[in-house]
C-alpha cells in the first residue's frame, strides 16, 4: 500500500473490531429473511377464478349462492345461472363476473358464511365482545342483548347483512 493512500477509517475500526475477515461468517438471519421476504403476505381474495362462455345480458354481476336451491343477484341481470355453473365450489360463495368480450364472462368466487337469523329486524348488524363488554348495534343503531347464533368464544367482532329472508351473509374476526 503505498504511504500516501490510507485506509479509510471505517475500514480500519471494522477490521479492529474483528469484523473485517478473509473467512466467510455464517449468515445467522432467519431463513425468510434470507430471501427477502418481510410482512404479512395479503390475504387471497378470491377461491376460484375462471372464465366461461355465457349468453348473459349486461357488463356486471355480483350475487352470492348460498346453497344448493337460492341465487341472491345484488347486482346485475337476474339470470346468472350459466356463471354458476361456471363455479366449482360447493355453496354458499359469493362471486363477481365481468364481460371480458361478446359472449365472455370472468367469474371470481370466495367462500362465505351464511346464517339463519329468524325474527331478527334490521339489514346489517355488527356483534362484537371483548372481556365482559358485549356491544349489539344493528342498522347504525345500538340495542340491548345478544344474537346467540353469531356468537363466538372469546374475544370477537362479527359483522353480518342480510341477503334473503333469514340468510344472512356474516365475517367473524377474532380480536
Amino acid at each position: 500500500m503505498s504511504p500516501f493512500r490510507r485506509k479509510p477509517l471505517h475500514e480500519k475500526l471494522a477490521a479492529e473490531g474483528g469484523l473485517l475477515t478473509s473467512e466467510p461468517q455464517e449468515d445467522r438471519r432467519a431463513p425468510w429473511d434470507k430471501a427477502g421476504i418481510h410482512g404479512v403476505h395479503r390475504p387471497r381474495e378470491w377461491d376460484e377464478v375462471t372464465t366461461v362462455e355465457a349468453d348473459v345480458v349486461g357488463e356486471r354481476a355480483r350475487f352470492v349462492v348460498p346453497d344448493d336451491t337460492r341465487i341472491v343477484v345484488e347486482e346485475g341481470p337476474d339470470a346468472v345461472e350459466p356463471l354458476v355453473k361456471a363455479i366449482s365450489l360447493r355453496p354458499p360463495y359469493r362471486a363477481e363476473a365481468v364481460r371480458r368480450t361478446e359472449g365472455v364472462w370472468a367469474v371470481a368466487a370466495r367462500r362465505v358464511e351464511v346464517v339463519r337469523l329468524p325474527d331478527v329486524e334490521g339489514n346489517e348488524l355488527e356483534l362484537s365482545r371483548h372481556g365482559e363488554d358485549r356491544i349489539l348495534v344493528i342498522d347504525g343503531e345500538r340495542r340491548f342483548g345478544s344474537i346467540p347464533a353469531l356468537e363466538r368464544e372469546g374475544d370477537f367482532a362479527v359483522w353480518a347483512r342480510r341477503l334473503d329472508g333469514e340468510l344472512w351473509e356474516a365475517e367473524t374476526s377474532l380480536l
